[in-house]
């Protein structure tokens, strides 16, 4: 396989090498890194070309990392039935830069967009419907970002006496606690409660 994998890298170096900023083999995988500006027509060539064949997408997935300037990936996985392949094309872009979408060459890519646009809040330019898919219409921010509360906003209840659903404001029951998760057998420096009387 890492052989094939091997060929498949030289063979998009060589043939669109100028669409391409990167490309690793790790954990049996070839990973490409592409600009926004090139996804277009490296997903093409990737889809139309005889020695590719990648015509199936599996997935558009986002990853979220707030440190970085562009904190988004877009990760894209393909699969070539004809070569038994699987590729991964990532492109990093902000959050207030938009995607291309894939749509135009990958019809199936429609709901994968629309699931990042909701879970991440990354933008897709030429989208045909980009709206949230998986959570309610009035909803707030985007869940799967790293700086998102993990109480969220609002909380949904069913109001009897309204014979409703109703959004109100999250109220904590009680306070956040820390918890150390560490064995009371080991390693902890304060004193257990009743561990004062095993040292008389």
């Amino acid at each position: 396989m890492s052989e094939a994998l091997n060929e498949l890298a030289s063979y998009l170096a060589e043939v669109r090498g100028a669409l391409i900023a990167s490309s690793e083999i790790r954990f049996g995988e070839l990973t490409l890194t592409a600009k926004s500006e090139n996804l277009i027509p490296l997903l093409t060539f990737l889809r139309d070309d005889v020695q590719c064949g990648f015509v199936n997408l599996i997935d558009i997935c986002g990853v979220d990392y707030p440190k970085r300037e562009d904190r988004f990936d877009v990760v894209y996985h393909l699969l070539s039935p004809r070569q038994n392949l699987r590729i991964r094309i990532k492109v990093a872009t902000g959050e207030f830069k938009p995607v291309p979408s894939a749509c135009q060459v990958f019809p199936g890519a429609d709901w994968f967009e629309r699931e990042a646009w909701d879970m991440y809040g990354i933008l897709f330019t030429d989208h045909p419907d980009l709206r949230r898919i998986l959570t309610d219409y009035g909803f707030e921010g985007h869940p799967l970002r790293k700086d998102f509360p993990t109480t969220g906003f609002v909380e949904v209840r069913y109001d009897d006496s309204a014979k409703r659903v109703v959004y109100e404001p999250v109220e904590l029951k009680q306070e956040f606690r820390n918890f150390d998760f560490l064995s009371p057998w080991e390693g902890t420096d304060y004193v257990l409660p009743g561990d004062e009387k095993a040292a008389k």
